[in-house]
């Protein structure tokens, strides 16, 4: 018989029952060993929809009796810590959602576990799983565009009614939807750069991999007192300046756009995932366009395949990790030190 993934899931919620656990109860080479949420009878419903073998609303239960090679983390934010670092020190590979954690100190310390107990931390960063994010990392790498010097980000979701204490209207035929709690409360991690600029951060990251060191920020808040609108300004420790900002603005009808563009002492990368661009503008010319069908921009995101390379994580076979703790430990600095910034008035440092 062919070996499974033993895989257990912390918070099935809405996100964990609409994309991930589907997605593993779908696989053959899965075996989904344990489930933990909230509310008896959602989690007995949770249970007997997808055939987990056990089932407890405290996470600790599920951590001590089920055998997993690796943990699904789902949870609220501000309960991601607690359950990756128990669910490393138990021996399992952790795909953690955004935000990996809710502060700096937690996020290196969480990077500082996965590496104690040799396992990895996977944050399913959907734009960076796609075959395009790779492709613009790997022209910085090799020198394209020569040394970075700045980067140009944007993000904008149509979300003012998740930060705005209301559940998202494309959920309502949802098993779950996103609580306020979570989404919509300044004290719980709520707001549009721990809920959204994490995708944008994630996709920084990988592009650019330098650790941040300081940060000015600006937001415009929602009625219940978390950011709809994000604007920052960073400094990496390699020198380059970041400036980035996010929209919770946009109609539902446009849907997300991300625009990202790197400037190098040798050229520029334009990555326009709305606009389905890709190209690296260099000053002699020796200019090179990614091939993009249409479609392959924004409806590229993926939930599966972060949770395909985590299952073959599990398995014992050799995968690229675009979302490692690297990148959710600088994401999370920056998203710590932008709040503070947005407090204080002045600039943090990372």
């Amino acid at each position: 018989m062919a070996k499974k993934a033993r895989i257990a899931v912390l918070g099935a919620g809405w996100w964990a029952t609409e994309y991930h656990i589907p997605d593993l109860a779908s696989r053959e080479d899965v075996e989904l060993t344990g489930v933990c949420r909230l509310g008896a009878d959602e989690l007995a419903m949770v249970k007997d929809r997808f055939g987990f073998d056990y089932a407890s609303e405290d996470f600790r239960e599920v951590l001590d009796n089920c055998a997993a090679d690796g943990v699904v983390v789902a949870s609220p934010h501000v309960a991601h810590f607690e359950n990756a670092s128990a669910a490393l020190r138990k021996g399992a590979h952790v795909l953690v959602e955004k935000p990996m954690t809710t502060t700096a100190d937690q996020a290196r310390e969480l990077t500082a576990i996965a590496a104690e107990v040799g396992r990895q931390i996977m944050i399913p960063h959907g734009f960076n799983f796609t075959h395009y994010m790779p492709a613009a990392a790997d022209w910085i790498a090799n020198g394209k565009i020569g040394d970075v010097r700045h980067v140009c980000c944007q993000m904008g979701s149509a979300l003012l009614d998740l930060f705005g204490g209301e559940p998202m209207l494309e959920t309502v035929d949802h098993t779950f939807r996103p609580p306020p709690s979570t989404w919509a409360d300044p004290a719980r991690a709520g707001g549009y750069g721990w809920g959204q600029l994490s995708h944008l951060l994630g996709a920084l990251f990988r592009l650019v991999p330098s650790d941040p060191e300081q940060v000015f920020a600006m937001t415009t808040l929602s009625q219940t007192g978390v950011d709809y609108y994000d604007a920052a300004t960073v400094r990496l420790a390699n020198g380059t300046t970041c400036a980035i900002s996010g929209a919770a603005g946009p109609p539902k009808h446009i849907g997300a756009h991300i625009d990202i563009r790197v400037y190098g002492t040798d050229g520029i990368i334009f990555l326009d995932i709305e606009r389905e661009r890709l190209e690296l503008r260099r000053h002699d010319e020796q200019d090179e366009i990614f091939p993009f069908e249409p479609g392959e921009g924004v409806a590229a995101y993926s939930t599966s395949e972060p949770l395909n390379r985590f299952v073959d994580l599990c398995l014992g076979r050799d995968i690229v990790n675009d979302g490692d703790g690297t990148v959710g430990r600088r994401s999370v600095e920056v998203l710590d030190a932008m709040y503070r910034s947005a407090a204080s008035g002045v600039v943090e440092r990372c």
